[in-house]
């Protein structure tokens, strides 16, 4: 099953409603994914700095020093935005490197879900809507997000199998579906450098997308690529920094639906879940054809 839903903003004075929005549109899926739930907000308010959104099992303890053993180790100006088990460092671009290195080096306890200009990731395990309360959701700001509710078919209900699953600065991926070349293209990936952190089919999606964007490719083109690349049955929606992508697999078996107006293109799994945004009644609404990437970018 699983639900995937995706809203990009034309209208910038839709921004500080992107979170309310989304939210209403990732509760409506509920039904499709009950099992966790996750979501990526692009929001570049701050120029010429990066974010890095850390995940963690035991937050009061991991978060507590977190902020003054990093400076300390670093030397790096940072902030620290602590959001349920989530933290959001806030740092100047040319310091994420170091940042990350560190992090991943003397904070094993951590995760790390997103790294980029604009792009933060919260996801956990448990009821969408309660997910979305645990992160408050509705109160975030933003130019675009992509969201997904979970039905685990294929690995473990955890915090790292939900879903977006980054693997590249600014890029993420929501999946409907079930990938069957997974474990060969994981190997593939890992021969050329890439590699996944978990078992999920999701990840491997994700991670053949940065690669190809990381060769050259636009999204479209990556898209494009992963037609003849990923086997088996799947509608991706893919953020990136600028905007979103669609694909479904040339059978399309998998639900989707795309809505167009002057103000926003929004995706979901189902109609329903589109059915509160403005204005849905004068949108061009249809349903993407197998085998064609969609894309929008501001």
């Amino acid at each position: 099953m699983c639900g995937i839903v995706g809203l990009f903003l034309k209208d910038k004075s839709l921004e500080p409603e992107l979170g309310s929005l989304l939210s209403d549109m990732l509760v409506t899926m509920s039904d499709r994914g009950p099992d966790s739930a996750g979501i990526a907000i692009y929001n570049n308010s701050k120029k010429q700095c990066s974010k890095i959104t850390i995940q963690s099992m035991n937050p009061a303890e991991d978060f507590k020093e977190m902020k003054a053993h990093l400076t300390q180790l670093s030397g790096v100006d940072l902030e620290v935005r602590i959001v349920d088990t989530h933290a959001i460092i806030t740092l100047a671009s040319n310091d994420k490197d170091k940042i990350k290195k560190i992090l991943k080096s003397s904070f094993t306890n951590l995760r790390i879900m997103s790294i980029g200009d604009s792009i933060e990731i919260y996801k956990e395990v448990g009821l969408p809507e309660e997910v979305a309360g645990r992160f408050e959701l509705s109160k975030m700001v933003g130019s675009h997000g992509v969201g997904h509710t979970r039905m685990a078919t294929e690995s473990a209900v955890t915090t790292l199998g939900a879903h977006p699953f980054s693997t590249g600065e600014d890029q993420c991926l929501v999946h409907n579906g079930s990938l069957s070349n997974h474990n060969s293209l994981r190997r593939k990936l890992a021969r050329l450098g890439v590699n996944c952190e978990t078992d999920n089919d999701t990840e491997v999606a994700a991670a053949y997308i940065t690669h190809k964007m990381n060769e050259g490719f636009n999204l479209g083109d990556a898209l494009n690529a992963g037609i003849s690349d990923l086997d088996g049955f799947y509608t991706f929606l893919v953020g990136t920094k600028n905007g979103f992508g669609v694909l479904r697999d040339p059978i399309a078996c998998k639900p989707a639906v795309l809505a167009e107006t002057e103000q926003y293109v929004a995706f979901g799994s189902e109609y329903r879940a589109l059915v509160n945004l403005p204005n849905i009644n004068h949108a061009k609404i249809w349903e993407p054809e197998p085998a064609t990437v969609y894309f929008w970018e501001h």
